[in-house]
């Protein structure tokens, strides 16, 4: 057994790692001893259960689903995907998508992977669609819910993009979408 194969078994039996100052980015460690994924730069997350706000922002922020069809492309993309995760709240701005979730039978990297995904082979673009991975915030609570549930409400408001938000078509306050009952806990 070599040296990365006792370093990682050390590893995964929980002992403290020691990464000799060799070791490098091209081994799979970085220097710090923490196992990173080769191909992204961006670390992976822990798989919490929970509840989850997400945003997540198309390629130099186009304004990609300003056009209708684009966005009405994401709703259904979001609606095909729905076997593996609740969904609880939904904005489509031009530039961006906030998403209320839970994850129930897949990660919320995975959830957010076949979503971005599946619209990206859906659009067929030439063109980058979106901008790498998103960021996440953990409900912990009905307050904060209702907190980010209203905020996704009010985007299309706060943008100037309709008067109130029931009247904003790719939102969750004029659903096209079936919801998904918030369960707290």
């Amino acid at each position: 057994m070599g040296s990365f194969e006792r370093q990682l078994e050390r590893l995964v039996k929980g002992t403290a790692l020691a990464v000799p100052q060799s070791h490098n980015r091209k081994s799979g460690f970085s220097r710090c001893g923490t196992l990173y994924n080769r191909r992204m730069a961006i670390p992976s997350r822990t798989a919490k259960p929970g509840t989850y706000f997400i945003t997540t922002a198309t390629h130099n922020r186009r304004r990609l689903f300003q056009v209708e069809s684009n966005a009405a492309l994401l709703l259904e993309t979001i609606d095909h995907y729905r076997a593996g995760y609740l969904l609880h709240a939904y904005v489509v701005m031009p530039d961006h998508l906030h998403l209320l979730l839970t994850p129930t039978d897949i990660t919320l990297e995975r959830s957010m992977q076949l979503i971005k995904g599946g619209f990206s082979h859906r659009l067929a673009s030439k063109l980058p669609v979106w901008q790498r991975g998103f960021t996440d915030h953990r409900i912990r609570d009905v307050a904060d819910y209702e907190i980010r549930h209203n905020y996704i409400h009010r985007n299309p408001v706060a943008a100037g993009l309709s008067a109130t938000p029931e009247t904003y078509s790719f939102s969750s306050a004029n659903s096209k979408l079936r919801l998904d009952e918030y369960l707290s806990g």
